[in-house]
């Protein structure tokens, strides 16, 4: 592609993903409940080895204000808030949420919400050429649960496929009606287990990361 080389790199609860936008390869590596920032950045580097690239696209799963880590990401280790990702890459970075990396890529235009049914549950809404992470997964839905309880990989688990389905049903009709949009991409590891899509909605893939992580720099977008 044309513009600087950009690295994507979207660190999930699951999996760190690379990609080059001059390299047609994709890479990854395991993560975890145990992924410190520091481990990250040697994961990154031995993945991204021989790759050349001037700038980076990182996708954190955790809440992002003005480009930094304001919260430790649930799914990951400790030491994320406040760690200098710029200057470990040496390069220009630019850090967003991991689902709003998603969430840009996806856009087509109009008001929509994007829902990452991964390890855990992210959101993010784009309209109008602004894009704005959103911090859903912990909110209260039913009884003791969080709506991340329920439709990220733990409630998968408990509740069984069946279930599950059943409730990102009523979840997205729920955040349709809060939210006003035009339509719902639901992207994340887990999407793909969904017999059927509810009404609104279309899927997205986690490919979309990459062009989100190109879009970032490249496109007039405004994160809020």
């Amino acid at each position: 592609m044309d513009g600087p080389a950009t690295l994507i790199v979207d660190i999930g609860g699951n999996k760190i993903k690379l990609a080059c936008s001059t390299e047609k390869e994709r890479r990854k590596a395991p993560s975890g409940a145990d992924l410190t920032p520091a481990r990250a950045m040697t994961l990154i580097r031995e993945l991204a080895e021989g790759w050349h690239y001037e700038r980076v696209t990182l996708g954190c799963p955790g809440p992002v204000r003005d480009g930094r880590l304001v919260g430790e990401p649930v799914n990951l280790g400790a030491g994320w808030v406040n760690f200098d990702f710029a200057a470990a890459f040496g390069r220009p970075t630019r850090l967003v949420n991991d689902a709003l990396l998603q969430a840009i890529g996806s856009w087509e235009g109009g008001k929509m919400l994007f829902l990452g049914l991964g390890t855990g549950l992210g959101s993010a809404l784009v309209a109008d050429g602004s894009a704005l992470a959103l911090e859903l997964a912990h909110l209260p839905y039913k009884r003791k649960w969080t709506y991340e309880d329920c439709l990220g990989r733990r409630g998968l688990a408990r509740m069984g496929r069946k279930r599950w389905e059943k409730m990102v049903w009523d979840v997205v009709a729920r955040f349709r009606e809060a939210f006003l949009v035009d339509e719902v991409v639901l992207g994340g590891g887990n999407a793909k287990r969904l017999r059927q899509l509810p009404p609104g909605c279309r899927l997205g893939s986690n490919a979309l990361a990459i062009l989100g992580g190109l879009r970032i720099w490249t496109d007039p977008i405004r994160i809020l």
